[in-house]
């Protein structure tokens, strides 16, 4: 069918030639504008509401401070300033006909007793954040660069997670991903500097935010409803992160952090650097560049200990040893102890460059750069049980013990990385009435794993068993099975995988101050394309052959220091990479795996986007309404394989069949919205919305892949053929979710603030895993299992929040999400919170935070649940300034030291349990601002 879009080269060149217009765009006439800050001019306050008191307009300053109030009539007006800290300010001023009027402010602690506390350690990236979050149009959650300084989060996952409603998955005890109000990471929009950020890894929408250093972060911005003007990819909520620019400081300015952490664990130190530069520079005729460059750099080695139940537990039965009669009980056929090494390293840097005019206009490059390497090797003991011979005395406590059992010891060498590069150009112009902004964004973002090997070594013939615990299960084995010489090398895999996701946007956005029956008002349009490209590049060879009778012995290393039971010898990573590097070629390939997995697994998907909005503000008394509607038109492609494995019994004969698979699919979204805001006072604000929002698929579950084996076999001379296939869907719509929210904030003063919101969700579309092999499209297969859309699902939920800074140096924040939802919505915790308690003063900073996530449900196995168990986080930083510009600290991070745990069917039944030891943090700060 063909489209009648117009194509990619002529919307970006139209897009492209409305941006350069604006270059020569002037100010709008009778304009008040300036800054505000801080009395001694050091820091510019984001988030201050400048109002002019006559005409009942207001405008937010910017994160440099900056206000402008534009398409005045000429007269004698009340400019009132107000921010949470502060002592409000009033200035009169005079407009003339076609005049601008420059008026900069600054502003006085509201906190006498503690001096310029407002621009002191945490309350001042409190005070920017709550500012912020009063006067925004939508519902947010903002955490400042400051505040993320004080707490020990390594990354920007961690610090997010202290946030109201949100919650963090982990990767060896690091929080990766980010989930908002318990809705999947998949299902949110993360973008840096206004540029959506396309994932790294495979198969998955959802960025993994470990990879951003958190000292490269000047704030961290969750919206909880979009506006007209935003993505609608965001079920659970936009997060935007911004980095550093140089107007955020007044001057020159310059920082470094050197810091050494240890971990328990493993017992080994690791280092970390830091630094950040600003400069303001004037030019001749007047204007401003601000240039902006932080760079981060952390290597951390750590590791963990892990015990995982491959399969599940599933009711078993097996004969009795003493009375022969047959015995069921709920048991497990393989466990697995897992020991993880890993040096975790992450270099990231930004450089921003602000251009600022005469007249008021604003040109800006943002970029930021990370990249994430993570060097583990992991060994494995794989016990294998057979369906066996039980003691019959044991079956009370649920244990068992097995014989003639197998048992593998295997290892995984990865050296991943993982890179994110953002770049954002754009600007800012006044065109008479008109405000014109405009940017053109890339982003790209790759994972790669070169050079991976595993190896695997099985064995036979020894005596094993276990003991179910509500931890990681007892294990107990032969003395045979810690010999190594009875383990003979069975397979190498050798991996070199990619996956890069590449995006390049263009949008523009238009606005008009109004007054319509008295009352300001602003009308704004405006329009995006973004282009995506995301592809996985699978390549896999399978060695089972031509290993000399090499055994684990040849790599043996001493006793494997393991805390969840006897692990017995490690094995060599370099002694094996060794023997594989230099009789690679001798080795026999399985050339039909090495076909199945290289490529079953790799895929090419492409995604347009084309959206266009229109949006309303209007100031009604105490009255803020913003209403409007945004379309966003999508055209998905993707490219893969079917790959059929066929297994011919009667012709003794196996082969692969591999063929190309393509499919495309448009689709396309109205979606309005309503944010309504009532300021009952200056201290009492309500909200209601009412939003449409969208989530489209992963990309691992629309790929264009099937993996199909057929066995062809005689059964009393009849041939039988029997098919199974497990299939990627290209036609999954994306979910789509209807969303209302209600809250109401009090701001009693100083630093606080008190919050209560309710919301719900119903979410259509909904994606899960399923056999369809009865749908009709699968005639003959006697299993497939694909993702497809299967149904609907909502959720409704209550947030509470209340932070407060007292005049005495005390400080306390407490906020908690209690959510109800359907069955086994995946990631959903039915209650997320968090609790601090700090103090500080001019010399000493102390806070002790804890991090809560209820259980939540993750997956189905066999016909039982498996829920990621309660976890609880602890953490203590400790500051002490010598001065205003340096400081030393001291943190303790996962105190408690609480593992990771997965259930199945049970509490008592593990299926995953992870440790990770305590980590401790020694470091030195100097700012010169």
């Amino acid at each position: 069918m063909e489209s009648n879009k117009p194509s990619v080269f002529k919307r970006t060149q139209l897009t492209l030639a409305v941006l350069a217009s604006c270059l020569s765009c002037q100010v709008a006439a009778n304009t008040v504008s300036g800054r505000v800050s801080d009395a001694n001019q050091k820091v510019y306050f984001e988030g201050a509401k400048v109002e002019i008191q006559e005409l009942n307009k207001s405008v937010v300053t910017a994160r440099d401070g900056s206000y402008s109030l534009t398409n005045l009539p000429a007269g004698d007006y009340t400019l009132v300033i107000s921010y949470l800290g502060a002592l409000p300010k009033t200035i009169s001023v005079t407009i003339n006909e076609s005049g601008i009027v420059e008026k900069n402010v600054r502003l006085s602690s509201a906190q006498t007793a503690i001096e310029d506390m407002i621009v002191v350690g945490t309350r001042a990236g409190q005070a920017g954040a709550i500012n912020r979050q009063k006067n925004a149009l939508s519902i947010k959650s903002i955490v400042s660069s400051d505040s993320i300084g004080q707490l020990p989060d390594q990354n920007a996952a961690e610090a997010l997670q202290r946030l109201p409603g949100m919650f963090i998955q982990r990767d060896q005890g690091e929080g990766r991903f980010v989930g908002i109000r318990g809705i999947d990471p998949n299902l949110n929009n993360v973008t840096i500097n206004g540029a959506n950020v396309p994932s790294p890894e495979a198969g998955v929408r959802s960025v993994a935010m470990d990879v951003i250093p958190s000292e490269l972060v000047q704030s961290l911005e969750v919206s909880k409803t979009v506006t007209p003007d935003m993505d609608a990819s965001a079920v659970g909520g936009s997060i935007d992160v911004k980095s550093l620019s140089a107007f955020d400081r007044e001057g020159q300015s310059y920082s470094a952090t050197v810091q050494g952490s240890y971990n328990e664990q493993v017992s080994e130190s690791s280092p970390k650097i830091s630094a950040s530069f600003t400069d303001v520079y004037e030019l001749d005729n007047g204007n401003e560049l601000g240039v902006a460059t932080a760079i981060s750099w952390f290597e951390r080695k750590f590791g963990s200990h892990n015990s995982e139940v491959d399969g599940g537990w599933n009711e078993m039965e097996v004969e009795g040893q003493s009375s022969g009669d047959d015995i069921n009980f709920f048991g497990a056929e393989e466990i697995e102890q897992r020991h993880y090494l890993v040096t975790r390293e992450r270099l990231g840097a930004a450089l921003n460059l602000d251009y600022k005019t005469t007249g008021n206009s604003e040109y800006y490059l943002r970029t930021l750069w990370s990249e994430f390497a993570d060097d583990e090797f992991r060994l494995r003991n794989e016990y294998k049980f057979d369906k066996g011979t039980v003691l019959e005395d044991s079956i009370s406590d649920n244990s068992a013990t097995f014989v003639d059992a197998e048992m593998d010891r295997d290892t995984k060498d990865r050296y991943e990385t993982q890179q994110i590069l953002s770049m954002v150009l754009g600007g800012k112009n006044h065109l008479n009435d008109w405000f014109i902004e405009y940017d053109l964004g890339y982003s790209k973002s790759n994972e790669k794993e070169p050079n991976r090997i595993d190896a695997d070594f099985a064995g036979e013939g020894f005596i094993l068993g276990y003991n179910t615990t509500n931890d990681a299960p007892d294990l107990a084995h032969s003395p045979n099975a810690h010999d190594l010489s009875n383990f003979e090398l069975d397979e190498i895999v050798s991996e070199n995988n990619v996956s890069e996701d590449e995006a390049l946007s263009v949008k523009f956005d238009i606005s008009k101050d109004f007054v319509w029956q008295n009352n300001n008002a602003e009308l704004k349009f405006g329009a995006k394309y973004q282009t995506r490209e995301k592809f996985n590049d699978v390549n896999v060879v399978v060695f089972d052959g031509g290993f000399n009778d090499a055994l684990a012995s040849q790599f043996a290393v001493g006793a494997t220091d393991y805390d969840l039971g006897s692990f017995g010898p490690g094995l060599s990573r370099s002694a094996i990479a060794q023997f594989v590097n230099a009789n690679k070629s001798n080795f026999d390939v399985n050339a039909i795996d090495s076909k199945i997995d290289s490529f079953g697994q790799s895929y090419t998907s492409d995604e347009d986007i084309l959206a266009a909005y229109g949006m309303i503000t209007m100031d009604i008394n105490a009255w803020r309404i913003v209403a409007g509607v945004r379309y966003e038109d999508t055209s998905f492609s993707t490219a893969g394989n079917r790959v059929e494995l066929v297994a011919d019994d009667i012709n003794d004969s196996e082969f692969v069949e591999i063929s190309p698979w393509q499919v495309d699919k448009d689709y396309s979204h109205f979606l309005p919205s309503l944010n309504v805001k009532y300021d009952v006072n200056e201290k009492l604000i309500t909200r209601f919305a009412y939003t449409n929002t969208i989530a489209r698929p992963t990309f691992g579950d629309s790929a264009a892949y099937q993996l199909i084996e057929t066995e062809i076999v005689d059964e009393d001379g009849e041939t039988i053929t029997e098919r199974k296939a497990e299939v990627g869907n290209p036609d999954l719509d994306p979910y789509e979710s209807l969303n209302l929210d209600a809250s109401i904030e009090y701001y009693p003063g100083n630093i606080g603030v008190m919050s209560a919101g309710l919301f719900y969700k119903d979410i259509d579309n909904f994606i899960v895993m399923a056999e369809v092999q009865d749908n009709g499209s699968w005639n003959g297969f006697t299993e497939v299992m694909q993702p497809i859309n299967g149904g609907s699902a909502s959720l409704t939920g209550v947030e509470l929040a209340w932070t407060k800074n007292f005049k005495n140096g005390l400080m306390f924040s407490a906020n908690g999400t209690f959510v109800d939802a359907d069955d086994k919505l995946p990631n959903q915790s039915d209650t997320v919170a968090n609790l601090m308690f700090g103090y500080e003063t001019a010399k000493i900073s102390a806070r002790l935070s804890a991090s809560y996530k209820s259980e939540a449900y993750q997956y189905e196995l066999g016909d039982k649940g498996v829920y990621e168990q309660a976890h609880t986080q602890l953490d203590l930083s400790t500051k002490y300034y010598i001065n205003q510009q340096t400081q030393v600290y001291f943190n303790a991070v996962n105190i408690t030291d609480e593992p990771y745990y997965l259930s199945h069917g049970n509490e008592r039944y593990s299926l995953q349990y992870e440790t990770y030891g305590r980590s401790f943090e020694l470091g030195f700060t100097f700012t010169s601002f």
